[in-house]
């Protein structure tokens, strides 16, 4: 009997009887985007639960990262990771941005902050760092170089939803935050993203160039673009955010077993919680040292793929390998040491809401099988 496949995430959907009667009330209305009512009760409910004071709900995650590169008005060069999902450089290219990637921190994956001042030219003008797999940057290091220097910083935090410092969100740190709220992500619109800024008139400013450029009916003040979030998903947002709390404490309890059983396995190694953070646990990474292990990263990754366990090499590979990026200087593999060695040897294990006692049972049992004896 061929076994049940395990998802590396599952989508956490709002009860369809919650949903329907909002569909309806929006089919009554006839106000199916635009800014209507449940976009703006969106925004509202997210500040709230994000510890934000203004938001702007998009249609995808990659669209906020455009928008917060355009109201800056960054050009020139961008530091950033190569340790992320492609659309986070993507953003800068679209922008007509030169990426200069940065090699990461071991014990987070995150972009390192000793690492970013050498990278700085005459034509920096921002750091675009990415809390990888919902691990908090050294946000505090990170400004005190963008202050030294006159640099933007726009954080990617797409992994971050909920994440916060010693009881503050990180999604304030930075000049920008983005967040993704893709089916994959731990919080979900569908598809949907948003922008973090600090004040109403910036708020203003990024509704107007995500519709478009318009201020009123017949005034257009910049060449913006239609990235607007529509009724519905606002409505399907709202309702699982009801669910979201629980979810995540679904997740944690999976990442304790997954560490309890997995600590004692000889070229494996994972993440443990940062003190002081409120983690989301979007993701749990492990890393395989081939010799110790008694196999390489992609021999066991094919072994539980062939068992219907569905891990994900998140990232991998790099995005300076990719055509566009690996010309640049600053995409040699002998610029980013540390995260060449990370891609090599990831795979997010299956973590989600809904993994029963007997997937975990699946997954442990497989790796402690290939495991050298």
């Amino acid at each position: 009997m061929k076994k049940k496949i395990i998802t590396v995430t599952s989508p956490l959907l709002p009860p369809l009887e919650d949903f329907i009667p909002q569909l309806r009330d929006i089919w009554d209305s006839k106000w199916i985007t635009n800014n209507g009512h449940y976009h703006q009760k969106l925004e509202e409910a997210l500040c709230k639960y994000l510890q934000v004071s203004h938001i702007s709900l998009f249609t995808n995650g990659t669209l906020p990262l455009i928008i917060a590169l355009q109201a800056l008005r960054i050009n020139g060069e961008v530091i950033t990771t190569p340790f992320s999902f492609v659309a986070t450089t993507h953003a800068l290219w679209w922008n007509g941005i030169k990426p200069v990637f940065v090699d990461i921190d071991p014990s987070t994956c995150n972009l390192n902050p000793d690492k970013i001042e050498a990278a700085i030219t005459p034509r920096t003008t921002a750091i675009m760092p990415v809390h990888v797999y919902g691990k908090p940057c050294d946000t505090q290091r990170i400004q005190e170089i963008a202050n030294k220097y006159g640099l933007k910083v726009i954080y990617d935090a797409a992994h971050a939803f909920g994440v916060e410092v010693n009881g503050k969100s990180i999604l304030d740190a930075g000049d920008m935050s983005t967040l993704s709220f893709h089916a994959t992500k731990v919080y979900n619109t569908i598809e949907g993203g948003a922008l973090i800024v600090k004040d109403a008139e910036t708020k203003k400013r990024i509704d107007y160039l995500k519709n478009f450029g318009f201020a009123s009916e017949t005034e257009v003040v910049a060449p913006g673009i239609n990235s607007k979030m529509d009724e519905v998903r606002a409505a399907y947002g709202l309702l699982a955010l009801k669910d979201v709390d629980q979810a995540i404490r679904i997740r944690q309890q999976v990442a304790i077993r997954y560490r309890k059983e997995l600590c004692d396995i000889d070229g494996l190694s994972f993440m443990e919680d940062m003190p002081g953070v409120k983690h989301n646990y979007s993701y749990f990474p492990i890393f395989i040292k081939a010799k110790e292990f008694g196999m390489s990263r992609d021999v066991l990754y094919e072994i539980m793929k062939k068992n219907n366990i569905l891990g994900r090499r998140y990232f991998y590979p790099l995005i300076s390998s990719f055509s566009t990026y690996r010309g640049l200087e600053s995409a040699q593999t002998n610029n980013l040491p540390i995260a060449t060695e990370i891609a090599n040897s990831v795979i997010c294990l299956p973590i989600h809401h809904e993994l029963s006692d007997d997937d975990l049972d699946r997954i442990i049992t497989i790796i402690k099988k290939c495991a050298k004896k």
